[in-house]
Formats: structure tokens, sequence, C-alpha cells
């Protein structure tokens, strides 16, 4: 399990190969299994392929081309328990995303949703007014394999009981 968490890196190039509907079911079921702050699960997912991602990338141009598929990743402000809590609750989420997209042998990558595109975004996707799109991951398969991952692990940022 340690190794899933190490040596998951972010994919910017992909392949055009399908991803299966299966393996997104998995990996959305992961997200929802993520820790959530009083259990709120303030989330919501879009699946996006085909002419709704590209019409989606216009509008969020951060984001990688060439992945078949991604997942926006939407705060549910009705779900809020703890308000302002969706932040950690879409966060959690989106790891775990990355994580079960690592898992499963495709590539991804975390990508922001600029707030100045929200609007439109939320008018493409027809998103209702109390939801917010957060984060979006592209998933595909990826061009190339990653290099031989080396640890980042860096004993000078850490600290016991005081700075």
């Amino acid at each position: 399990m340690l190794e899933l968490l190490n040596k998951r890196r972010s994919t910017r190039k992909f392949k055009a190969d399908p991803v299966a509907d299966k393996d997104l079911q998995d990996i959305l079921e992961a997200a929802m299994n993520a820790p959530s702050a009083v259990n709120e699960q303030a989330w919501q997912f879009i699946i996006l392929s085909g002419s709704m991602l590209d019409e989606f990338l216009a509008i969020n141009t951060n984001t990688p081309e060439g992945a078949p598929v991604g997942i926006l990743v939407c705060q549910d402000l009705r779900a809020e328990k703890a308000k302002g809590y969706s932040v950690q609750d879409c966060s959690a989420a989106t790891q775990n995303i990355l994580l079960a997209v690592h898992a499963k042998g495709l590539g991804g990558v975390w990508t922001t949703v600029f707030p100045q595109n929200a609007d439109k975004i939320k008018s493409l996707l027809k998103i209702p007014e109390m939801v917010e799109p957060f984060s979006f991951v592209p998933i595909g398969y990826p061009v190339e394999k990653p290099a031989k991952v080396k640890s980042r692990y860096d004993a000078k940022k850490v600290r016991r009981n005081t700075w």
C-alpha cells in the first residue's frame, strides 16, 4: 500500500485508448470513500468525455489534453454540515481519485478549476447554483511510463512538538 502512495506521479500525456466504465466506477467508489468532515460527503462528480470534454477543456485551459475521459469534482454546498469544510471533502476525494487511477494502471493529474471559469463551466454542464466546480482529473493510459520514482521524503521538513 505504501508503494502505491509513494510511486504515484502526475500524468500529463495520454493515449487515446478508452477507459472502461468499470474502472471509472471503481475510481468513483474510492472517491466517495474519502474522509469527510462530519461525514457530510459534500461532493458531486461529473464524468466528462467526447465533445463535452472538448468544450470543458476550451474553458478550463490549464488542463492537459489527450485523455479520453476526466472527472470533475464539485463542492455540494447544499450538503455542508460544517460550513466551509467541503473544500477538505473534495480535496480528499480528489486525492483518492488520483490514487485509484494509479492503482488501476492509469494516469491522471489534479488540475484546478479557476474561479473566473466557474460560471462558464456551470453553464456548460448545467450545474446547480449551490454546487461549485472544484477540481478536474483527466484520466487515461499514460504515453510514457514514469522514470524511476525517487522518494520525496525530507527529514528537514519534520518537527516534533514545536518548530
